[in-house]
């Protein structure tokens, strides 16, 4: 039977598509001479990705179909431009004075495909984040990637984007659904303020939300056999590396006078703020975050999941990526320069562990471990905040639906456990109902059950 992560992630999940994405990467191809974007209309044959149903021989062929699903997050990406027309949408560009929406750059740059290069006659900016935002500009490689006698490779030689391999797969994705430092790339504080919705990233979880290929023996002879937990894993450092990197940008780091809140932890500041005799204190004090008492802590959903990961898959740089975690967050209330340079030691850090995760084989034993790290005594104190609490969650439930995909655990004991899940979701349903200690317990138990099925 095949499982994908839709069929077992609570709707909460479906919530944190809000940001869509869609980014360019150079290829060898693109660099050899100009590129045309030939748009989703090229791929959209019933010969081709436009059946109904997936029944295609080699590939499924009904990938329009799900990217076009009204209802479902696969089809997120293509409703992205059609929310720019919606009356957030509308409200947030009358508050920025950007003018009409879905003209404006600042808004095009993610919620449509970004080009850089000519645009054939049937590429359409109204089709959202078509194939061509992933996979790469069409004109190099669509003729030749059906071809008798293709491969992978030669497609790739053409200006196909290699998404198989995680690294490139997490920078792709990572440039809407976290930054870059592209034009219209970059949800500020200012976009957050006049609306626009908190960005959340897993790799892996979104992958399988957008999947539109069978992992078969075509596949695997083709690709290799995928890991969720390399997916998931190296997703956690490439998203640390953007993060810093961008902080570490005079023009993405600070606004005026002010930092860019973007980084930093909404919910520390955001919480009801009251005067009177007796104070209700929320801080708690949090391990892997040397910062004074009252200071806004920077995001570090990331760090916490990457350093549960180097425990358990990459131990050797496991203390080493620690402790350049915690002189950042140390450097933070030194001022500006100390911080972005504490900012690129972390960055290398979380760079060479993206390399050595990414090298890596794991199976289901691996995710099994790393479930119980989430959970264990070591991370549990780091979950002090709402953020980093919900990443953990969609970390625990990704793996578990990874183990159910790659058959180290039955669809039957998934379900079997699916209320202990939900009740680590109950505990991060909203940021102003959490309550830290009530979530440490729920995760607990979450992870209690699914290690109770090795």
């Amino acid at each position: 039977m095949r499982v994908t992560a839709v069929r077992l992630l609570p709707r909460l999940l479906a919530l944190l598509l809000l940001a869509l994405a869609g980014a360019p990467v150079t290829t060898s191809a693109e660099a050899q001479g100009p590129v045309v974007y030939e748009g989703v209309a090229s791929c959209a044959g019933s010969t081709c990705h436009g059946r109904a149903e997936g029944n295609g021989k080699e590939v499924r062929q009904d990938e329009i179909a799900l990217w076009q699903e009204p209802s479902s997050p696969s089809g997120a990406h293509s409703r992205a431009f059609a929310v720019l027309d919606s009356a957030r949408g509308r409200q947030i560009a009358a508050s920025l004075g950007l003018g009409e929406p879905t003209r404006a750059a600042e808004c095009l740059g993610c919620h449509a495909t970004p080009t850089r290069g000519e645009r054939g006659p049937r590429f359409q900016i109204s089709d959202g984040v078509g194939c061509e935002a992933c996979h790469g500009p069409a004109s190099g490689w669509i003729a030749s990637h059906y071809a008798v006698g293709g491969t992978h490779s030669a497609n790739v030689a053409a200006g196909m984007v290699p998404l198989d391999q995680p690294q490139i797969r997490a920078r792709v994705c990572l440039d809407c659904h976290f930054g870059s430092a592209a034009n219209g790339q970059f949800v500020t504080h200012r976009l957050m303020a006049a609306g626009h919705p908190r960005i959340s990233f897993e790799l892996d979880l979104f992958s399988a939300l957008q999947q539109h290929y069978d992992i078969d023996g075509d596949y695997v002879a083709r690709k290799g056999r995928p890991s969720s937990v390399r997916l998931w894993a190296v997703g956690q450092a490439e998203a640390v590396r953007r993060s810093v990197d961008l902080f570490a940008r005079p023009d993405r780091g600070t606004w005026g006078v002010f930092p860019e809140f973007y980084f930093f932890d909404c919910h520390s500041c955001h919480r009801p703020i009251t005067d009177g005799p007796e104070r209700k204190l929320t801080f708690e004090t949090n391990p892997g975050r040397p910062i004074p008492f009252s200071m806004p802590p920077y995001n570090d959903e990331n760090m916490i999941m990457l350093s549960t990961a180097a425990r358990v898959l990459a131990p050797g740089q496991a203390a080493g990526f620690d402790a350049a975690s915690r002189d950042f967050h140390r450097a933070m209330s030194q001022g500006r320069e100390p911080a972005v340079a504490a900012a690129r030691r972390l960055g290398a850090s979380a760079g060479a562990l993206s390399d050595a995760l990414a090298r890596g084989g794991y199976g289901n034993d691996d995710a099994f471990r790393v479930i119980a790290a989430i959970a264990d005594k070591t991370t549990e104190p780091r979950f002090t905040d709402y953020e980093g609490s919900a990443q953990a969650v969609m970390a625990v439930d990704t793996l578990l639906n990874a183990m159910v995909r790659e058959g180290g655990v039955t669809v039957g004991a998934a379900a079997g456990i699916r209320a202990n899940i939900n009740q680590a979701y109950a505990a991060v349903r909203s940021p102003q109902t959490y309550n830290p200690p009530q979530f440490r317990a729920a995760l607990a138990s979450a992870a209690h059950s699914i290690e109770a099925l090795r």
